[in-house]
Protein backbone atom coordinates (compact mmCIF):
# COMPACT_ATOMS: atom_id res chain seq x y z
CA UNK A 1 0.00 0.00 0.00
CA UNK A 2 2.72 1.97 0.89
CA UNK A 3 5.53 3.11 -1.90
CA UNK A 4 9.29 3.18 -0.95
CA UNK A 5 9.02 6.79 -1.99
CA UNK A 6 6.20 7.04 0.81
CA UNK A 7 8.05 5.58 3.35
CA UNK A 8 11.40 7.52 2.92
CA UNK A 9 9.54 10.58 3.30
CA UNK A 10 7.88 8.89 6.32
CA UNK A 11 11.68 8.52 7.75
CA UNK A 12 13.44 11.88 6.54
CA UNK A 13 10.52 14.06 8.18
CA UNK A 14 10.84 11.66 11.51
CA UNK A 15 14.40 12.44 11.48
CA UNK A 16 13.61 16.36 10.74
CA UNK A 17 11.20 15.97 13.76
CA UNK A 18 13.85 14.90 15.89
CA UNK A 19 16.67 16.50 14.77
CA UNK A 20 16.14 19.68 12.48
CA UNK A 21 13.77 21.43 14.59
CA UNK A 22 15.86 24.27 15.05
CA UNK A 23 17.71 25.07 11.58
CA UNK A 24 17.34 24.22 7.89
CA UNK A 25 19.18 20.62 7.24
CA UNK A 26 20.55 19.57 3.59
CA UNK A 27 19.31 16.95 1.71
CA UNK A 28 22.86 15.19 1.60
CA UNK A 29 22.99 15.40 5.62
CA UNK A 30 19.55 13.60 5.48
CA UNK A 31 20.32 11.30 2.92
CA UNK A 32 23.81 10.80 4.60
CA UNK A 33 21.59 9.78 8.49
CA UNK A 34 19.45 7.83 6.63
CA UNK A 35 21.86 6.02 4.29
CA UNK A 36 19.59 6.62 1.38
CA UNK A 37 20.22 7.73 -2.08
CA UNK A 38 20.98 11.31 -2.30
CA UNK A 39 19.38 11.92 -5.50
CA UNK A 40 16.51 10.04 -4.84
CA UNK A 41 15.88 11.75 -1.52
CA UNK A 42 16.43 15.25 -3.05
CA UNK A 43 13.31 14.22 -5.06
CA UNK A 44 11.03 13.02 -2.20
CA UNK A 45 12.12 15.99 -0.44
CA UNK A 46 10.67 18.14 -3.29
CA UNK A 47 7.22 16.41 -3.34
CA UNK A 48 7.20 17.37 0.46
CA UNK A 49 8.15 20.76 -0.53
CA UNK A 50 5.58 21.47 -2.85
CA UNK A 51 3.03 19.78 -0.74
CA UNK A 52 4.00 22.21 2.12
CA UNK A 53 4.96 20.12 4.36
CA UNK A 54 8.19 21.01 4.40
CA UNK A 55 9.82 24.25 3.33
CA UNK A 56 12.86 24.88 1.59
CA UNK A 57 15.33 27.87 2.13
CA UNK A 58 18.18 28.68 0.02
CA UNK A 59 21.97 29.80 1.40
CA UNK A 60 24.69 28.34 2.52
CA UNK A 61 22.65 27.69 5.86
CA UNK A 62 19.60 26.49 3.80
CA UNK A 63 18.26 22.98 3.14
CA UNK A 64 14.82 21.63 4.10
CA UNK A 65 12.76 21.87 7.78
CA UNK A 66 9.02 21.49 8.70
CA UNK A 67 7.05 24.17 7.45
CA UNK A 68 4.24 23.41 10.64
CA UNK A 69 4.53 21.48 13.94
CA UNK A 70 4.44 17.49 13.84
CA UNK A 71 1.53 17.30 15.52
CA UNK A 72 -0.46 18.78 12.57
CA UNK A 73 1.24 16.78 9.88
CA UNK A 74 -1.04 13.53 9.03
CA UNK A 75 -0.13 10.31 7.45
CA UNK A 76 -2.09 11.06 5.07
CA UNK A 77 -0.72 14.21 3.91
CA UNK A 78 2.64 12.23 3.46
CA UNK A 79 1.33 9.40 1.65
CA UNK A 80 -0.91 11.88 -0.90
CA UNK A 81 2.42 14.40 -1.05
CA UNK A 82 4.36 11.00 -2.25
CA UNK A 83 1.82 8.69 -4.29
CA UNK A 84 -1.30 10.92 -4.91
CA UNK A 85 -4.89 10.36 -3.48
CA UNK A 86 -5.24 6.65 -2.57
CA UNK A 87 -8.23 5.89 -4.13
CA UNK A 88 -10.98 7.20 -6.15
CA UNK A 89 -13.61 8.50 -3.83
CA UNK A 90 -16.38 6.76 -6.17
CA UNK A 91 -19.01 8.31 -4.01
CA UNK A 92 -20.69 11.86 -4.83
CA UNK A 93 -21.65 14.30 -1.81
CA UNK A 94 -24.91 13.02 -0.28
CA UNK A 95 -24.39 9.73 -2.47
CA UNK A 96 -26.87 6.59 -1.13
CA UNK A 97 -24.25 3.77 -1.08
CA UNK A 98 -27.48 1.44 -1.12
CA UNK A 99 -28.30 2.25 -4.11
CA UNK A 100 -24.89 1.72 -6.36
CA UNK A 101 -23.35 -1.66 -7.65
CA UNK A 102 -21.56 -3.95 -4.63
CA UNK A 103 -17.92 -2.70 -6.36
CA UNK A 104 -18.96 1.06 -6.14
CA UNK A 105 -19.63 0.36 -2.47
CA UNK A 106 -16.82 -1.56 -1.12
CA UNK A 107 -14.40 0.79 -3.48
CA UNK A 108 -16.70 3.79 -0.65
CA UNK A 109 -16.08 1.47 2.60
CA UNK A 110 -12.21 1.27 1.41
CA UNK A 111 -11.50 4.32 0.61
CA UNK A 112 -13.29 5.76 4.32
CA UNK A 113 -11.27 2.93 6.25
CA UNK A 114 -7.84 3.66 4.91
CA UNK A 115 -8.58 7.86 4.91
CA UNK A 116 -9.60 8.00 8.24
CA UNK A 117 -6.53 5.48 9.59
CA UNK A 118 -3.99 7.67 7.69
CA UNK A 119 -5.46 10.77 8.87
CA UNK A 120 -5.77 9.98 12.80
CA UNK A 121 -1.82 9.58 12.46
CA UNK A 122 0.11 12.35 12.98
CA UNK A 123 4.42 12.68 12.58
CA UNK A 124 4.28 13.98 16.29
CA UNK A 125 2.85 10.29 17.00
CA UNK A 126 5.03 8.10 15.15
CA UNK A 127 8.16 10.36 16.71
CA UNK A 128 7.01 9.34 20.41
CA UNK A 129 7.98 5.62 19.29
CA UNK A 130 9.90 5.31 16.49
CA UNK A 131 11.77 2.24 16.80
CA UNK A 132 10.42 -1.06 17.88
CA UNK A 133 10.34 -1.98 21.32
CA UNK A 134 13.30 -3.46 23.21
CA UNK A 135 11.68 -6.60 24.30
CA UNK A 136 10.46 -7.28 20.54
CA UNK A 137 14.11 -7.78 19.55
CA UNK A 138 14.58 -8.98 16.11
CA UNK A 139 11.08 -10.53 16.02
CA UNK A 140 9.30 -7.75 14.29
CA UNK A 141 11.38 -6.39 11.01
CA UNK A 142 9.94 -2.27 10.91
CA UNK A 143 10.00 -1.12 7.55
CA UNK A 144 11.58 2.25 9.31
CA UNK A 145 15.17 0.38 10.42
CA UNK A 146 17.47 -0.30 7.95
CA UNK A 147 17.77 -3.92 6.22
CA UNK A 148 20.11 -6.02 8.33
CA UNK A 149 20.96 -3.41 10.79
CA UNK A 150 19.92 -3.24 14.50
CA UNK A 151 19.93 0.73 14.60
CA UNK A 152 17.20 2.85 13.48
CA UNK A 153 17.14 4.26 9.52
CA UNK A 154 17.09 7.84 11.06
CA UNK A 155 20.08 8.25 13.57
CA UNK A 156 22.22 10.67 12.74
CA UNK A 157 26.29 9.09 12.49
CA UNK A 158 28.84 10.50 13.22
CA UNK A 159 32.01 11.01 10.25
CA UNK A 160 33.51 7.95 12.04
CA UNK A 161 31.02 5.65 11.74
CA UNK A 162 29.56 6.52 7.99
CA UNK A 163 29.19 4.09 6.06
CA UNK A 164 29.67 4.93 2.10
CA UNK A 165 26.06 5.48 0.26
CA UNK A 166 25.21 3.26 -2.40
CA UNK A 167 22.98 3.59 -5.28
CA UNK A 168 20.08 1.41 -5.00
CA UNK A 169 20.88 -0.45 -8.15
CA UNK A 170 24.96 -1.30 -6.59
CA UNK A 171 23.54 -2.56 -3.28
CA UNK A 172 23.30 -6.44 -4.85
CA UNK A 173 26.31 -6.15 -7.07
CA UNK A 174 28.54 -4.52 -3.82
CA UNK A 175 27.23 -8.24 -1.94
CA UNK A 176 28.93 -10.17 -4.46
CA UNK A 177 32.39 -8.62 -3.70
Amino acid sequence: MLTKTSLLAIRALLWLAQHGRDASASPRRIAEALSASPTYLAKVLRLLVKAGILRAERGVKGGVRLNRPPVQITLLAIVEACQGALLEDYCQPGCDVSQVCSFHEAAAELHQALTGVLSRWTLAQLAERPRPAPAAGSAHRCVLMESGEARPAFTQLGPATRAPLLHPARIGKEAKR
